[in-house]
């Protein structure tokens, strides 16, 4: 025996009706204890009674006889029919009647009976029962629980395509994929198991007999029990939200590839992000092609011609090694193929289904699928700026689903932001390829032949930074077999700073030709950055980047005669000096402002370096200023110049390997000079007396030595020289006068004197007694000048060796 619970909000439940027992002349022949409670009427005051005479009020009495004579014509009536209670109020109650016979003659009526606002609530409720079952749009299935199908509505029947009479008895998943009827059985089962509700549950709900239409399907899913609580299976709502579940997966996409498109300036890695984001999520196979310029970072035409480059392949399942045109290769498309045609005219294709001979015709080689078992394709252009930078391929293969127009809109709104992504990163390139090439060309290709120096530089551009920057070095032959050392660093990068270090190089070239202090060579800088930076100002430019308002700078000078070295700095790091027996050390110079500052002193110090010191300059991204700290980058660069005898490159290499990380994030100028010194026997000077007789003596003493260097053959220009000079020190000048010969790559000649006055060429007048001195020694000397000290000035020439 199976024993059912009556739900306590049906209103004609045994113990919440009302029920009563009429003859078939309307007296009341049986009364129920729960009339009595609704009615206020005891047993004995109705039964024997007329049903007219005790319940029904005389204005609602043609209402009763109509109920009546239809509950006789047709065997029942249902209905709601005002009573008359006991204290004489009316009562409106719904009411149920039926026949019930007894005997061949003798027949009664049964009435059931409930206030009329349940009863109403009840037909209400039962109305929408029914609507869900008939006409209610969301599909709705009952399963039992033995993972059964009880019931299905009209929309399930919709769904599927089959009847809805067809579904009691079927197991739970039926008409399903093995893969979508497996999951479908563990939320039937989960809800039973745990009793808890599932809201709002997205699956995909695709058939069997239709596996290739994919469709997502919102399932609500709850369990139904009985009024004491057993359980009586697991009720379901389904609803085809396929549209709803395409356009969010759409914008996800959308989403994703914003986050993930144009990370960096990088036009192929751009092109690989892309690819990414299409696979597997759009497509199961894509290849992006690029128009040769564009990859290299150039302009590209207006209509593509020749090749273009396959720079990103991505698939779910083909391997680089098995495509015909991996990464990297060039792609040639045949006229009349779906991507040759996108190109030329920009327009996006669809081809939904292709047939097997489509991947035969002869036309279309050169645009092979990377799986031949491809179904479907998507051809859309790149393009930005109204040029078409390249061309992309979506095909699918494991999807079953072909391509539809919502997802062609979708791959051009994707191709349009990555191309846009790309031009950029194009532009970037062009733009970092136009500073590097600045760059290269304003910096020392070589370092000049001397005497002085063994010097041995390096230049590492930065891996990671938005552009060259402004680091520079320099080698610099000065007079009296001088050198000058430079290294320098002007903020920012790009074509600014390229530019700006290229200014600031020329400068110091025109600086050291003067002869200049090193600390009046920081001076005259300082001023050449304040003016780059107001010329900016006045301008209103605002460079893409760092705007350039400084620089630092390390100058220095040594001479192999006294082995002195004298240099000043601006804001630079100190240079390092390794002495002969392996002592390395910072060189303690006074501290400058950097450049651009303006209103303060820079201050020079000399040091005397013995022969063979290494003298090592660099900019502060060797040193580690962004990737260690800068005490242990010193520690570091002191450690690898402790071998002062060691090849110069070979030093160099070893600084770079303990300090400059694989992906250095600044520029590193590094320049190492050993120092030598000029033998003795190479350099002689005089004091000479200032009188008449000094430039005679002069010319003696230079002959003299010249024939010891058996250098006779300079003996006569060099006796002009010597002799002009000293007189111009004798006629012009006060104090004494020192003559100095210096033999190395070329013979130089230098008078020295007390005075400030620079001679200076000129073309005598016919008419004119003098004047001709200096254009003489200009034409007898490879190169003369002057260079002043705090104590006077010396004029200087230079004579080749192998003579004029």
């Amino acid at each position: 025996m199976t024993v059912l619970s009556e739900s306590p909000d049906e209103p004609f439940a045994l113990l919440r009706a009302a029920s009563a027992v009429l003859d078939d002349r309307g007296t009341v022949v049986g009364w129920s204890r729960r009339a009595e409670e609704l009615l206020g009427h005891p047993e004995s005051a109705v039964i024997g009674r007329p049903a007219f005479e005790v319940l029904i009020d005389p204005g609602d009495l043609a209402a009763a006889k109509d109920a009546a004579a239809t509950c006789r014509r047709d065997g029942g009536w249902f209905g709601v029919l005002t009573v008359r209670h006991r204290s004489g109020r009316l009562v409106e109650m719904g009411l149920r009647a039926g026949a019930v016979s007894r005997g061949e003659r003798v027949r009664e009526w049964f009435l059931v009976g409930a206030p009329a606002a349940e009863v109403l609530e009840w037909q209400r409720d039962r109305a929408v029962l029914d609507g869900l079952w008939r006409r209610c749009p969301i599909g709705l299935a009952v399963h039992s629980p033995e993972m059964t199908i009880l019931r299905v509505n009209r929309a399930i029947e919709r769904f599927t395509g089959v009847p809805a009479a067809s579904f009691p008895g079927m197991p739970t998943g039926a008409l399903l994929v093995s893969e979508d009827a497996r999951r479908a059985v563990e939320r039937v089962r989960q809800v039973i198991e745990s009793g808890s509700s599932l809201v709002s549950t997205e699956q995909y709900a695709r058939l069997e007999r239709d596996p290739a239409r994919v469709r997502a399907a919102s399932v609500s899913a709850f369990l139904l029990q009985d009024p004491a609580g057993r359980v009586l299976g697991v009720a379901e709502t389904v609803e085809d939200v396929t549209e709803r579940h395409r356009a969010r997966r759409r914008l996800a996409l959308l989403d994703q590839a914003g986050a993930r498109i144009g990370s960096t300036l990088d036009v192929r890695q751009t092109a690989r992000e892309l690819a990414d984001v299409m696979v597997p999520h759009l497509a199961d196979h894509v290849t992006v092609d690029l128009s040769l310029p564009v990859t290299r970072g150039e302009e590209p035409t207006q209509a593509l011609a020749g090749p273009v480059t396959r720079v990103a392949v991505r698939g779910v399942s083909v391997q680089q090694s098995d495509l015909h045109y991996p990464e990297g290769e060039p792609v040639h498309l045949a006229p009349g193929t779906p991507q040759a045609r996108c190109l030329a005219d920009g327009s996006p294709l669809l081809e939904p289904v292709l047939a097997p001979e489509w991947f035969l015709a002869e036309p279309r080689r050169g645009e092979q699928a990377p799986d031949l078992s491809a179904h479907s394709l998507i051809v859309v252009p790149l393009a930005a700026r109204g040029l078409v930078l390249g061309v992309m391929s979506l095909w699918r293969s494991r999807h079953p689903e072909p391509f539809e127009a919502d997802d062609l809109t979708l791959s051009q709104e994707l191709a349009a932001r990555a191309a846009v992504s790309i031009d950029n990163a194009r532009r970037f390139t062009q733009q970092q390829q136009t500073a590097s090439t600045l760059q290269r060309t304003l910096l020392p290709r070589t370092v000049p032949h001397q005497s002085a120096l063994e010097v041995a530089p390096r230049y590492l551009p930065a891996s990671t930074a938005p552009g060259p920057g402004g680091d520079w070095f320099d080698v610099i032959p000065l007079s009296g077999a001088r050198v000058a050392l430079v290294v320098g660093d002007a903020v920012g990068h790009g074509l600014h700073a390229a530019a700006t270090m290229g200014r600031l190089r020329t400068a110091v070239h025109t600086l050291a030709t003067l002869d200049l202090e090193p600390d009046e060579v920081l001076s005259r800088l300082d001023d050449l950055v304040n003016l780059l930076a107001t010329e900016q100002e006045t301008a209103g430019e605002r460079p893409a980047g760092e705007q350039i308002v400084g620089a630092t700078c390390l100058y220095a000078v040594y001479d192999p005669v006294s082995r002195q070295c004298s240099a000043a700095r601006a804001g630079h790091p100190l240079p390092v000096v390794t002495t002969p027996d392996g002592q390395a050390a910072l060189l303690d110079l006074p501290p400058g402002p950097p450049l651009g500052l303006g209103g303060l002193p820079f201050e020079t110090r000399e040091i005397e370096l013995a022969e063979g010191s290494l003298l090592a300059l660099y900019t502060n991204g060797l040193i580690g200023e962004r990737h260690m700290d800068v005490d242990r980058g010193l520690q570091r660069l002191c450690t690898a110049l402790t071998h002062p005898a060691a090849p110069l490159e070979k030093t160099c290499q070893a600084i770079v390997e303990s300090l400059v990380p694989g992906q250095p994030a600044d520029d590193i100028a590094l320049l190492i000079a050993r120092t030598r010194v000029l033998p003795p026997e190479n350099v002689v000077s005089w004091r000479l007396p200032v009188g008449p007789t000094a430039a005679a003596q002069a010319r003696k003493l230079a002959t003299t030595q010249l024939t010891q260097w058996g250098l006779e053959h300079l003996a006569f220009a060099t006796e002009l020289i010597a002799s002009e000079l000293v007189t111009n020190a004798y006629r012009y000048a006060k104090g004494p006068v020192t003559l100095r010969l210096i033999r190395e790559r070329c013979l130089v000649c230098e008078v020295a004197d007390a005075s400030h006055t620079s001679p200076h060429l000129r073309r005598a007048r016919t008419t004119d007694e003098g004047g001709r001195g200096m254009f003489l020694v200009a034409q007898l000397t490879e190169r003369w000048g002057t260079r002043y000290t705090r104590d006077g000035k010396t004029v200087w020439t230079e004579q080749p060796l192998l003579g004029l």
